[in-house]
């Protein structure tokens, strides 16, 4: 390496070695580890090696070897889960009675405990999912083919365990975890937004779920919908308000593709959302919603519509 160049890295490193006034400001003002996305990751694959044992791990039909295994890998989750929700309580703004580090993790283990509880019924949920998408799906021909490739059960097992931990008010974890199946899947769904069962979504590239969404039982959506907000509220000081503005979509609805459901608004059970629908407005129960019929228009010479 010549002069030149050491001399170019040596004072970048420098620079990039000081604190900024805005990275200050980002930062917790503790100085302890930050939320490792690792290991994040590996407390979703052991959740799925305990909730489906024989799709990821080795096949135990033996119910003992079974117990023993579902054991071992249940202690290295309460191990990972209490690491890392201790380290993402530091952005937690209402923990201020947590002043030592004994406080902090103490809190993470009652957190972690109570997730770990919740898995028998993240278990029953997500199977619920599996059999909703196999079930509308005529393309699936058994069930292990929708646990092992459909991209709706990655991220459903990813969302089941966010969700969960958002309901326990651990800080930046669930959102974490959520981003890792977006980033695999390219459905966005936030860890707030609420999920009933037999949830399917067929395809799934670029759906979009909001935090404040709820949804009803025996829901179905195509690639994608969106279940966005339609404007923001503001305090007196500008600020925006984190208030209800996802839509609420009732039982037994179906949503075609690249439909965007907006606002507020209720969608009725029992209804039909015809592809690429632009939607505002609440939709009484056992509606069909479908676009107008399409205008063809010629044109020529590059001049456009």
């Amino acid at each position: 390496m010549d002069k030149r160049a050491n001399d170019i890295l040596l004072k970048n490193v420098g620079l990039l070695s000081k604190m900024t006034e805005q990275e200050v400001g980002m930062m917790p003002a503790t100085e302890a580890p930050l939320p490792s996305v690792d290991q994040v990751r590996q407390i979703v694959t052991l959740v799925k090696n305990i909730i489906f044992p024989d799709y990821f791990n080795k096949r135990q039909p033996d119910e003992a070897i079974r117990s023993y295994y579902i054991g071992v890998h249940m202690e290295e989750l309460l191990r990972l889960l209490v690491k890392q929700i201790a380290h993402g309580l530091q952005f937690c703004e209402d923990c201020e009675c947590m002043q030592t580090k004994e406080q902090v993790y103490r809190e993470a283990e009652r957190l972690a405990l109570e997730f770990v509880d919740a898995l028998p019924e993240i278990k029953r949920l997500l199977y619920t999912d599996v059999q909703a998408m196999f079930d509308n799906d005529p393309a699936a021909p058994n069930y292990g083919e929708v646990i092992f490739c459909y991209p709706v059960v990655n991220t459903m097992t990813h969302y089941r365990i966010a969700h969960k931990l958002h309901q326990l008010k651990v800080p930046v974890i669930p959102r974490i975890i959520t981003e890792q199946a977006h980033s695999k899947t390219g459905i966005d769904i936030h860890p707030g937004a609420q999920i009933g069962e037999y949830f399917a979504i067929d395809h799934g590239t670029g759906v979009v779920i909001g935090e404040t969404s709820i949804i009803g039982n025996h829901v179905t959506l195509y690639q994608g919908v969106t279940l966005g907000a339609k404007s923001f509220k503001y305090d007196e000081q500008g600020n925006m308000l984190n208030v209800p503005r996802h839509p609420i979509i009732e039982d037994y609805v179906t949503v075609y593709s690249n439909a965007s459901i907006l606002g507020r608004i209720t969608i009725g059970h029992h209804s039909t959302i015809g592809g690429n629908i632009w939607l505002t407005h609440d939709v009484p129960p056992h509606s069909r919603i479908l676009q107008s019929k399409a205008v063809d228009v010629s044109f020529s010479g590059g001049l456009g519509i």
